[in-house]
């Protein structure tokens, strides 16, 4: 019992019986699917194209496991390319293509579309399918679905080779009730089969009751029993290693008959499969990565699946993609590694060379009735939700548009259009986001510089002068008539345009042509254009700065403006409407007590008391006035120089900007209140001269002159509430 146990925990054991399950899953339908090709051909092909989905089978699961870098992804013939192949070999049909060339001309298609899939590996390409638009996918997988359904619908009914769907469904004299009967007791038992056991994978089940179902008719029409002429079976394989080894000889020996012209008519048609089967393969690893918690590599599963498909050509098999429903069943009973995706190619080797007598009769009807389970599982019934909302109700007729070409016209039309709407999705994504996130007045906006009453004051007053402008997203052709709208009513009556490019994703040519034409307005006006936050890396690494210095926006003019940051725009025109010159003249006098606008309105004589409790403190330029955790013990008059305030933050080693006091300013009024610790740092930005106030002479000067140490608290109390109410504005104005 132990060593039971052991086994059953052992990775090559679990690879094993998943390797297993998932080959009775691929393999029915790799042998349904290269029927389908190949009876296109002629009803005669069928069994060729049996051996082409087995053989496919087996090189895919040799090789794409063996190069991939899934665990537990199980690479097998799919849906996508039986549609592509088989309604590829119904064309060459129509036009008298010669049967051997077209089994010659689906080998190369194959072989080609494994190039492509290199080609896109290589060139990093698989991390850029991903982000195909749902609905173009939706589209894409519900098209395979139907035409699956379509091609299999004359072979479910047994109508006679080459009668389309639809004349089938319209005649029932052509119908077959053997072959329908047969059908459907298939597709019964694999959509019921699941609701008893999910030991046994369905398709298996499903087969398995089609054959019986055969051979109980045989019994009553014996000639049924006859393999040759019967049109109702795959007929002979010749299941044996030398009839396989001719198989793949014997078509590679004619392969010089094909012209390069014929090669280079296939580039189309095999770069839609490529797409296809990428598509496929990759939204199956998705899946698995969600299951198992673990995370794919787009460009190397590309690469094995490419070398695979070429594989596969080689040996005279179909190609396929890493397959859904077999790679869960892998999953389900035990799979861990990609061993288990080779264990799957091995045993359909061997299951071809066993079983090669009994594969020959299964029933045509009973794998049209697999594969049309198969196209209705595909189709996507989830999106006719998109039909309850205006705002999806463009989405699902993307999905309509792509379906309605690939049934009514091609899969190769339906990439094309996939591919144009997935172009005007993002457009229209990108139209329906407004590229301007606020707009704010000057008057609303402030630095970080705190200013005197009557600055602030002339600042509120002359705040209809700017207009600030945070813009988001892209700025290109599309939303260029947005910009310009949003501009436009400000250039004849502002003096200051300022444009934060802080959220900005891209910028094109178009975008920058129109700011250049802004740039020239204002110009005509003696205005300013400024801009903020334009000097770093967009996602496409473009450099914005770099950018519009090439295309000569920013240079080569006065007008035109350019800051790091929103605030040290705000600052420079916060100077100019002062008419102060952002760097203080050092030669500039310290004030005196009664110069500060603190005590402005006090007579002389009643500071004289006040002066003589304050130090006279200087620091010099980068030195700290006080420190976080300091004690609040201390307020801070500035007579000349600056301050800047810093908060403590994560990942700045120079802390976060939260003000800059000037000269005639104070600061640290908050903490001396409320005599706590300091929550911030003050540090000198040029040699700055001081008046201390400490709290211990605070606490004298309230005992010896009440009313002066009441009238500090309260001027100092008033300009505390101003700052705040000048906060609070702000904030209000970016709420709105």
């Amino acid at each position: 019992m132990e060593l039971t146990l052991a086994l059953r925990n052992d990775k090559l054991v679990g690879d094993f019986w998943g390797g297993l399950a998932a080959m009775l899953v691929a393999l029915p339908s790799a042998i349904a699917f290269g029927v389908t090709i190949y009876a296109a051909i002629g009803p005669s092909y069928a069994g060729l194209g049996a051996l082409a989905g087995i053989l496919g089978a087996t090189a895919l699961g040799l090789v794409a496991p063996a190069f991939g870098g899934t665990n537990r992804l199980i690479t097998a013939p799919c849906a996508p390319a039986a549609a592509v192949l088989s309604a590829f070999a119904i064309e060459l049909v129509q036009h008298g293509v010669a049967a051997p060339s077209i089994v010659l001309m689906l080998t190369a298609l194959g072989l080609v579309s494994g190039v492509v899939q290199l080609l896109l590996g290589f060139m990093g390409i698989g991390s850029l399918i991903k982000y195909i638009p749902f609905p173009v996918v939706s589209g894409y997988l519900t098209g395979v679905g139907l035409i699956i359904i379509g091609s299999q619908i004359p072979k479910f009914l047994g109508a006679p080779s080459g009668t389309s769907w639809w004349r089938t469904l319209i005649s029932p004299e052509l119908w077959q009730w053997q072959s329908a009967l047969i059908g459907l007791v298939t597709a019964g038992v694999m959509l019921g089969a699941p609701l008893l056991t999910r030991v046994v994978p369905a398709a298996i089940l499903g087969l398995l009751a089609g054959v019986l179902s055969y051979f109980g008719l045989a019994s009553m029409d014996e000639s049924l029993l006859l393999m040759e002429g019967n049109k109702m079976i795959i007929g002979p394989l010749g299941g044996t290693a030398s009839s396989m080894l001719e198989a793949i000889t014997g078509r590679w020996q004619e392969i010089g008959e094909l012209k390069l012209s014929q090669i280079g008519s296939l580039l189309g048609t095999a770069f839609t499969l490529a797409v296809l089967l990428s598509i496929d393969t990759l939204k199956t690893a998705v899946v698995l990565d969600a299951l198992t918690r673990g995370r794919h590599d787009s460009n190397r599963e590309l690469v094995a699946q490419g070398l695979g498909n070429v594989a596969s050509a080689c040996a005279g098999g179909m190609p396929g993609a890493g397959q859904m429903g077999a790679t869960l069943v892998n999953l389900a009973s035990g799979g861990r590694t990609r061993v288990s995706g080779v264990v799957e190619g091995v045993l359909s080797l061997v299951a071809f060379l066993a079983l090669g007598s009994f594969i020959a009769w299964i029933p045509v009807g009973a794998l049209a009735g697999i594969l049309i389970v198969v196209g209705i599982r595909m189709i996507d019934r989830h999106s006719l939700h998109l039909l309850e909302s205006p705002w999806t109700l463009l989405d699902f007729m993307v999905i309509v548009a792509v379906v309605v070409v690939a049934v009514g016209y091609s899969l190769i039309a339906a990439s094309g259009v996939g591919i144009a709407l997935a172009m005007f999705l993002f457009i229209r994504e990108q139209l329906s986001s407004t590229v301007i996130r606020r707009k704010l007045d000057g008057g609303s906006r402030y630095s970080k510089r705190v200013r005197l009453r009557h600055e602030m004051e002339l600042l509120e007053a002359q705040g209809h002068q700017t207009a600030i402008l945070e813009l988001q997203g892209s700025l290109f052709f599309g939303t260029k008539d947005q910009l310009y709208t949003a501009l436009e009513p400000e250039l004849a009556r502002r003096r200051f345009v300022v444009l934060d490019m802080r959220r900005v994703q891209s910028v094109d040519v178009t975008a920058v042509h129109l700011l250049s034409q802004i740039r020239d307005s204002l110009i005509e006006r003696d205005a300013f254009l400024i801009f903020s936050s334009l000097s770093h890396v967009l996602p496409n690494g473009r450099n914005i700065a770099e950018f519009f210095d090439q295309m000569e926006l920013t240079r080569m003019t006065e007008h035109v403006k350019v800051f790091p940051e929103l605030d040290d725009a705000i600052e420079w025109i916060e100077d100019q409407i002062l008419g102060q010159s952002p760097a203080q003249d050092p030669t500039v006098a310290a004030l005196e007590l009664n110069d500060l606008e603190l005590f402005r309105d006090h007579k002389e004589e009643t500071l004289i008391d006040l002066e003589a409790c304050l130090e006279r403190r200087t620091i010099d330029k980068g030195g700290k006035v006080y420190a976080f955790g300091d004690p609040g013990n201390e307020l801070y008059l500035i007579r000349r120089g600056a301050v800047r305030i810093t908060l403590p933050a994560n990942g700045e080693a120079s802390g976060h900007h939260a003000l800059t006091y000037g000269r005639g300013d104070f600061f640290g009024g908050m903490a001396f209140l409320s005599q706590m610790t300091r929550f911030n740092d003050a540090t000198a930005l040029e040699e700055t001269e001081l008046f201390v106030l400490q709290r211990e002479q605070f606490e004298k000067l309230r005992e010896e002159h009440k009313r002066l140490a009441c009238h500090l608290v309260e001027a100092v109390a008033k300009v505390l509430a101003l700052r705040l109410r000048y906060s609070d504005k702000e904030l209000m104005a970016m709420q709105e």
